[in-house]
């Protein structure tokens, strides 16, 4: 038994995966089981205090990385939480959308990200699972990671004011296409059994709330298409990569409705982020030049461009006197 847990599994040993399962494991069940076991609407204090509690969690476990792993693998989990935490905010923006396109009511809202949550872990996975198999089967692949990171930057520079209209998305407009959908929401459920209007049999029907959540979830991995390249420029440790991404998400989707209410304060954060874009995949061509970018430095000019986007976004955006 020993033998298997100091066993490596995708660079690390298989009880620092255990461990990290385990802890996740539990804040979900806490989440859902204790805390929000109800349909309810959550406040802007309750959403302040969760994520605030998430946040705490994250940086425990990267100061326990940094006592079991090392100091180096430690800072590169954080730079990759703040990478991901900052993208992700920029998704929080869209999910808002959605759920005002959909007339979600706020009771219901927690329910979608819950389940969200699950779909994004497999999803991340996934694509960093294969990110990772790739870089480390052709390296030259990183620097195409490199130069989708500027260009997707400068596209978020040139379009930070583009609104996306959601009537137009080719994912919803083939959701209503191929499934049965009900016009209004039946409470909390996804899937609902009702009468079929051309001879009456009892057939399943999709609700909005399931649209809401496959769009959700489709946002989700749009913007993995960004932030998965951003942190394996970062670290090629695909334990830190993972932990980063999941830990920044949880913490985010907890964060969501009071972000969501304070959506109108963050204009300028986007550009912040595009800059983020821009250096991280600039930091990968600038190895051949000046040599490795420490991790510390990466974390430090990170924080310091969306610390910067926030206080220029608060600032411009104050009440009136």
């Amino acid at each position: 038994m020993t033998e298997f847990l100091q066993a490596d599994f995708l660079g690390q040993a298989v009880w620092l995966w255990l461990a990290f399962i385990i802890i996740v494991v539990t804040l979900l069940a806490f989440d859902l089981g204790v805390l929000h076991r109800d349909d309810r609407e959550i406040d802007v204090k309750e959403s302040l205090v969760l994520s605030a509690g998430y946040i705490a969690v994250a940086v425990l476990f990267g100061v326990w990385l940094w006592w079991q792993i090392g100091a180096e693998r430690s800072i590169e989990y954080f730079t990759g939480y703040v990478i991901e935490k900052s993208l992700s905010m920029d998704n929080v923006f869209v999910i808002a959308m959605i759920f005002t396109f959909f007339s979600t009511p706020r009771q219901y809202q927690h329910r979608v990200l819950f389940w969200g949550i699950l779909g994004v872990i497999v999803l991340r996975a996934i694509m960093i699972g294969l990110g990772s198999a790739l870089i480390s089967q052709f390296s030259w692949v990183l620097y195409l990671f490199g130069a989708f990171l500027v260009l997707t930057g400068i596209k978020m520079l040139w379009m930070a004011d583009h609104q996306t209209d959601l009537e137009k998305n080719v994912v919803l407009k083939w959701l209503r296409k191929v499934m049965r959908v009900t016009p209004q929401l039946h409470g909390n459920a996804f899937f609902v059994r009702q009468p079929h209007p051309a001879n009456g049999n009892a057939v399943t029907w999709a609700t909005p709330l399931f649209l809401a959540l496959c769009m959700v979830e489709f946002a989700d991995l749009i913007f993995a298409v960004d932030s998965v390249p951003a942190i394996l420029a970062i670290t090629d440790d695909t334990f830190i990569v993972y932990t980063s991404n999941i830990f920044a998400i949880l913490g985010l989707r907890a964060l969501y409705f009071a972000l969501a209410a304070m959506v109108h304060r963050f204009a300028y954060l986007k550009y912040a982020l595009a800059l983020v874009l821009i250096f991280i995949g600039s930091k990968i061509f600038l190895v051949n030049i000046i040599g490795k970018i420490p991790a510390v430095v990466s974390l430090g000019v990170t924080g310091s461009l969306i610390a910067g986007g926030v206080i220029v976004s608060l600032w411009k955006t104050r009440p009136a006197r």
